[in-house]
């Protein structure tokens, strides 16, 4: 099922990367950013109430508080940057080095959460490294 869903991912991405850059036009990153966010809010809260989660809310334990909340940093920070690139890049060269987050998020994993990387997961960080390189040179 995962599979599923990642998938679902990479598509809604790659929609994502399109539809910013026409809706960027005239639109100052920043604010460009705010407004996606102020939607990705509403879609998020709405799945918890459609689902009835948000009866867990009180359950979220302190540890998982602040690395959620660390994360939102890490989203917001990596949508302002992605959006800013957008703007005065080319959609065709900003997505594949935004894309370089596959090579640095297993070496996070390796550090902080001892995973283990492996001969075929190295010679795939190989190959997104030499198909950025190409795509951006």
């Amino acid at each position: 099922m995962w599979l599923w869903f990642a998938l679902g991912s990479a598509v809604f991405a790659a929609l994502t990367s399109i539809l910013a850059k026409i809706g960027i036009e005239g639109v100052g990153s920043h604010l460009a950013t705010a407004v996606r966010t102020l939607v990705v809010l509403a879609m998020a809260w709405g799945m918890v109430f459609l689902t009835g989660q948000q009866k867990g809310l009180a359950s979220i334990s302190r540890r998982s508080w602040v690395f959620l909340i660390l994360s939102g940093l890490a989203t917001g920070a990596s949508w302002l940057c992605y959006y800013k690139a957008l703007q005065t890049g080319e959609v065709s060269r900003v997505v594949p080095v935004d894309k370089l987050s596959v090579i640095i998020t297993l070496a996070l994993a390796f550090v902080f959460l001892h995973e283990q990387f492996t001969a075929k997961s190295l010679l795939g960080c190989a190959l997104i490294a030499a198909g950025t390189l190409l795509m951006v040179l």
